[in-house]
């Protein structure tokens, strides 16, 4: 390896780096030798991948539709394979187009991880062939972005492509982000096309979803009752889907029961909607107003809280429902917390309604967890004694547990061991409560004071702390606390000891749409 020039730019000899001890070639799926000399003024891909690496199986797809296209104009790829054995190289070097070094150069192999410094696959690095200097090492990140345009792979290439995005966003159109060269439509699920030119003028949501991922699968319906509401009054809105499902059929089983058009699976778009709108997480809900211009990045927590009547989505109106929040939360009670209709009890464990009325005045914590959750279970047993202390101090005080088991036995066998109160199993107050204090991951503990207003949605942090001292959990008590009122040492010599024991042989055992690390069982 050489540094060529001011900027210290690497640089290689393509002979030297990809010949091995009496090897001047490289090889073809089927065989065929091919002089390494051959790469000379071509740009050359250095892909550092191996069939036993997820993350490699799902970009190699990508890279071989890349180089159909680039390698008319000069683009050659090279695999360095790190698989463990020659079947297993063989089975995946089958599927690609290009060339490779041979899986019995280990040395050559080795000597490439060292030369680029590679520390995770998949990696791609892309050369100069007439000079050998390195034009990026970012390969991978480049291709799943850009795909061709991002060709010959430089960094002014970059620097253009981003400019580009800045100057399509800035001058952004519902036409520009949905429409490509070969299309100016959506469809419908009975194949029916919409043309994108009827949607403009329109408020519309761009749905990215995976019909696989249990958060969509329950957003999915939350949107459909908004959209459904919208129509019926005759709004100016729509809705269009951008599918992330990789299997046409799970992607035509969902949308068939949908009521908005979508892109068309697998749409060359698609993969570029993502980037340009720097998506995090599923699902979101992409607002863009009637003049085409991006009012929300992702309304979906709006449509979750409020449904329709987050409608139009713009800044005033958010403005507008977070003013009516605060307003909630000012009138907020028990009973506007835990009766809905007529389930206006909760249980105790031998099945006995307690009315809500009963609990009117008395220091509340809600205790959302669930039996399959190893965390869960490591905090309850110190719940059960902070409560002990607790009632045996004040007898105003009560505790409901908020399930998020899967059964009626699991939350039986759990609910039996707490000396508490419950909503019953499968509650629906519960997602409304879930959703009241966005309860992302348990176990969560919310304490509700004695006027029914929320006094803190981090009662878990405080138990775990302070143990009973940490009552009635309101700021206050919690500045207390901060002024010196230390731990004692069986409180500290507990928190050392901890209830972490075999969770990380548990992380397994989570719950549907949930993934439990550490001490927390988080939402996904």
């Amino acid at each position: 390896m050489e540094m060529d020039g001011a900027n210290r730019v690497q640089t290689h000899d393509l002979r030297t780096i990809l010949s091995g001890d009496g090897r001047d070639f490289l090889v073809r799926n089927n065989g065929d030798k091919v002089n390494v000399g051959d790469l000379e003024g071509k740009t050359v891909g250095i892909y550092f991948s191996a069939h036993w690496c997820p993350p490699c199986r799902r970009f190699t797809p990508k890279l071989a539709e890349a180089y159909a296209e680039l390698s008319p104009r000069g683009f050659k790829v090279v695999f360095v394979s790190a698989d463990e054995d020659e079947a297993s190289f063989q089975e995946y070097f089958s599927q690609m187009p290009w060339l490779a070094v041979p899986f019995s150069d280990s040395a050559t192999r080795d000597s490439l991880d060292q030369a680029f410094e590679v520390n995770g696959i998949p990696h791609l690095v892309v050369l100069d062939g007439s000079t050998g200097r390195v034009l990026t090492e970012d390969g991978v990140e480049i291709v799943r972005e850009y795909g061709t345009e991002g060709f010959p792979f430089t960094s002014e290439r970059v620097a253009e492509l981003k400019e580009e995005e800045a100057a399509a966003k800035r001058n952004q159109t519902l036409y520009s982000v949905l429409a490509s060269p070969s299309r100016d439509f959506v469809i419908k699920s009975n194949g029916d096309k919409v043309p994108i030119a009827d949607l403009e003028g329109k408020t519309v949501c761009l749905y990215f979803s995976a019909a696989s991922y249990p958060p969509c699968a329950e957003f999915t319906p939350l949107l459909t009752k908004a959209y459904e509401e919208l129509k019926n009054r005759g709004e100016p809105f729509e809705v269009v889907l951008v599918s992330l499902e990789r299997d046409e059929d799970d992607f035509k089983e969902d949308f068939k029961g949908m009521p908005w058009p979508a892109l068309p699976v697998k749409d060359r778009i698609i993969e570029k909607l993502p980037p340009y709108f720097e998506l995090s997480t599923l699902p979101t809900l992409v607002v863009v107003g009637p003049d085409g211009k991006t009012l929300q990045a992702n309304a979906a927590e709006l449509v979750e809280e409020h449904g329709a009547a987050a409608y139009p989505f713009s800044a005033e109106r958010v403005a507008e429902l977070e003013e009516m929040e605060r307003a909630r939360r000012e009138a907020q009670t028990l009973e506007s917390l835990l009766v809905s209709g007529e389930l206006d009890y909760v249980i105790a464990k031998d099945g006995h309604k307690v009315p809500v009325s009963e609990l009117v005045g008395k220091n509340i914590l809600l205790y959302f967890s669930a039996h399959w959750c190893p965390p869960c279970r490591g905090f309850t047993p110190r719940l059960i004694q902070v409560y002990h202390e607790i009632m045996a101090k004040d007898s105003a005080f009560e505790v409901v547990f908020i399930s998020s088991d899967h059964d009626q036995s699991s939350f039986e066998e759990y609910f039996s061991g707490m000396p508490w109160l419950a909503l019953p199993f499968g509650d629906p107050r519960k997602k409304s409560l879930s959703s009241t204090f966005k309860i992302m991951g348990i176990p969560s503990l919310v304490a509700i004071g004695p006027s029914g207003r929320t006094a803190t949605t981090e009662a878990r942090d405080l138990v775990e702390e302070h143990g009973a001292k940490a009552y009635p959990f309101t700021e206050e008590r919690v500045e207390q606390l901060g002024q010196g009122m230390e731990r004692d040492e069986e409180d500290a010599m507990e928190d050392e000891s901890g209830e972490d024991g075999g969770d990380a042989d548990e992380k397994e055992a989570a719950g549907e749409g949930y993934i439990c690390e550490g001490d927390v069982c988080r939402r996904v």
